[in-house]
């Protein structure tokens, strides 16, 4: 393992004792409905118990949400930070939930196990091929007719903000992490044949949902217009 990527996930170790207290101060407003958002979108709802796999899950948050959503179903929460799986598994509820510690490039899990896949707001973090990577394992281990479900932050419009966002892009992220989050639905649809983008409705996000099979569409969908 390079030193950078252990720097990065001791890190987020010794960043567990606080994130849930800093998520909630910047952004107590709306992270539970963007958790909802990204719940709603999955559209399993004709699957009474839908396998759910989140990775870089933190300590949690969004497989809750879908725990929530379907107690019956088997939810599996994967981070490379043991604590923050330490976090994620002190305050799960579901005996249904595991949690896994590993590299979001490697999932060990066999061919089309999941009916959802998720990732909020990390992919960025990922260096260019390692991404790409990630992705082609998401896709390796999401069923036919499953759907991956990827968060990630929209580009800010006010100058001073952009500013700020330009500056976590750099700082948190990898060496191509603004040309990555600027890029659209191209990275993506490098590894899939079908790609849509809706924003979240904070306006703060925007969802790229991806399926295995499909025509790929000219341009890219929104069912939230801004």
């Amino acid at each position: 393992m390079s030193n950078v990527r252990t720097g990065r996930r001791n890190y987020y170790n010794v960043f567990s004792y606080v994130y849930d207290a800093f998520i909630n101060l910047h952004a107590r407003r709306y992270a539970g409905d963007t958790r909802n958002f990204l719940v709603e979108m999955a559209n399993q709802e004709e699957k009474s118990n839908p396998r759910i796999l989140d990775i870089c899950c933190g300590t949690g948050a969004v497989i809750a949400a879908f725990a929530n959503r379907y107690p019956e179903s088997v939810t599996v929460g994967y981070d490379f930070s043991r604590g923050m799986l330490g976090k994620a598994r002190n305050k799960q509820e579901s005996r249904k939930t595991i949690f896994i510690e590993g590299d979001a490039a490697f999932l060990p899990f066999a061919d089309e196990s999941f009916d959802i896949v998720t990732c909020s707001h990390a992919l960025y973090e990922l260096k260019g091929p390692t991404r790409q990577t990630a992705l082609q394992e998401m896709k390796r281990v999401i069923c036919s007719n499953g759907s991956v479900l990827l968060m990630e932050h929209e580009v800010p419009h006010h100058p001073l903000i952009k500013i700020l966002f330009n500056i976590r892009m750099m700082t948190m992220g990898s060496a191509d992490a603004i040309e990555f989050v600027k890029g659209g639905l191209v990275p993506f649809r490098r590894i899939f044949p079908d790609v849509s983008r809706y924003s979240s409705p904070t306006g703060k996000s925007k969802l790229i949902v991806c399926r295995k099979h499909g025509i790929i569409q000219e341009g890219e969908t929104s069912k939230n217009k801004q």
